[in-house]
């Protein structure tokens, strides 16, 4: 009787470890799916980035930012990062934010978009974010709106036009400080059967880049109120129209067939010494050291007159990252964008971006063309980049294009661009 208790207790025993057993099995199996505590919170988001030439860099740098994710706060990210053309890349991302499709984390232009984009809700308040204690001062002021962080600068800019410094040595040139000097370097170059000038206009934010600099340069040192007074509707571009001699003589001595030439090409003709000087800015510095790993270049400011007083290194914090309000997943957004500065891994990234250091961690060597524009911003030769209303810039791109086709006139312009200024203050732009 005892031995059929205790056989009858046993299987009751093993019955109820089974059951346990299967229990736990059950569980145990749960964790590898969605769900439960353990599984990974999975999010997507939505990147938006205006420099393809970078996206391989990105791309690793995204994955780095991903395991880190997993790793500390068990998210499982997936990155659909975008990387439009730039000449299209802020009218894509204008559309997309006016009709309530904003990517989670998108670039702007610090001096250009910030004001705006505030101004119409677009970013997100970064202020008590890690990233902020970080930067410079000088840098921080750049993307401060209203007493607010809205932006992480990425880069932050000291920029002229690049030149060769192999063919200038050669011919004895240095980089001219007067319209005059520089009419005597384009002779000297000319004489030695080499272009001046790589003009590389498929892209209209190329040509763009002399206006930037020309009007930079008269603004600052000869109507330094200029912006102010056509703000009011007291001034017009006819009042600074010596911006076009150094364009004029830059287009007459520049490579052929211009239109046929974008930013790559460009990179490759200037890295292989087929023009000696590009209104360029150290952007592209990556591109033309892939063309030419060799490449000796400098960057130097543009002569706008003959007083050398408006010879001046253009300062400014251009592309910039920010973060939507309306992201459905913001605080991973955050945390992405936090990682661009992130102590131990960002130095890394700036340095093979051949960006200017931003932030107190970026302890990296910083490249002979960084230092010979920052010697010119020592000696005060330099000004702020100038902020103009939205839209400006895009026009002053497509009729720069039509000025070198000789399809539109100095006079065209100057009627143009003072109506796009009007019409931009009148849409409160």
């Amino acid at each position: 009787m005892k031995k059929a208790l205790y056989i009858v207790l046993s299987l009751m025993l093993v019955a109820t470890l089974a059951s346990a057993c299967g229990s736990n099995s059950a569980n145990s199996g749960g964790n590898s799916g969605e769900g439960t505590s353990d599984s990974p919170k999975k999010v997507e988001l939505k990147v938006f980035m205006n420099f393809p030439r970078f996206k391989e860099q990105f791309d690793s740098y995204f994955d780095q930012f991903k395991a880190k994710e997993l790793a500390e706060k068990n998210i499982d990210v997936t990155i659909k990062l975008e990387m439009p053309n730039p000449d299209q890349a802020k009218q894509i991302l204008e559309t997309r934010m006016a009709s309530n499709d904003a990517p989670d984390v998108f670039t702007l232009h610090a001096i250009a978009d910030v004001p705006r984009y505030y101004k119409a809700g677009y970013l997100s308040d970064m202020s008590d974010q890690p990233f902020v204690s970080k930067l410079y001062d000088s840098v921080k002021q750049t993307v401060t709106h209203d007493g607010k962080v809205v932006a992480l600068p990425m880069e932050s800019l000291s920029w002229g036009y690049l030149y060769n410094k192999t063919i200038f040595s050669d011919l004895g040139i240095t980089p001219p400080q007067t319209i005059d000097e520089m009419k005597a370097a384009i002779e000297k170059l000319n004489a030695a059967n080499i272009k001046p000038f790589e003009l590389s206009f498929q892209e209209s934010w190329i040509p763009q880049l002399m206006m930037a600099l020309s009007l930079g340069g008269i603004v600052s040192s000869e109507h330094p109120d200029w912006v102010e007074k056509m703000n009011k509707g007291e001034a017009s571009y006819g009042d600074v129209q010596d911006v076009f001699n150094i364009i004029d003589l830059i287009m007459a001595n520049g490579t052929d067939k211009p239109f046929e030439v974008g930013s790559a090409a460009g990179s490759t003709d200037f890295a292989n010494g087929k023009a000696a000087m590009w209104v360029q800015g150290p952007w592209q510095a990556e591109s033309i050291l892939k063309a030419n790993p060799d490449m000796e270049f400098g960057v130097a400011p543009l002569p706008v007159s003959n007083d050398p007083k408006g010879t001046m290194i253009n300062l400014a914090t251009s592309t910039s990252l920010a973060v939507s309000p309306t992201s459905k997943n913001k605080e991973v957004a955050l945390d992405l964008v936090n990682y661009i500065l992130d102590d131990k891994d960002s130095s890394a990234l700036f340095e093979e971006l051949k960006f200017n250091p931003v932030a107190e961690q970026h302890k990296y060597d910083t490249y002979p063309w960084v230092t010979e524009a920052s010697s010119y911003v020592s000696q005060g030769k330099a000004y702020l980049d100038l902020s103009l209303p939205n839209g400006v810039t895009d026009e002053t791109a497509k009729l720069l294009q039509s000025y070198y086709a000789k399809s539109v006139s100095k006079e065209d312009m100057i009627k143009s661009l003072d109506k796009t200024w009007a019409n931009a203050l009148k849409a409160g732009q």
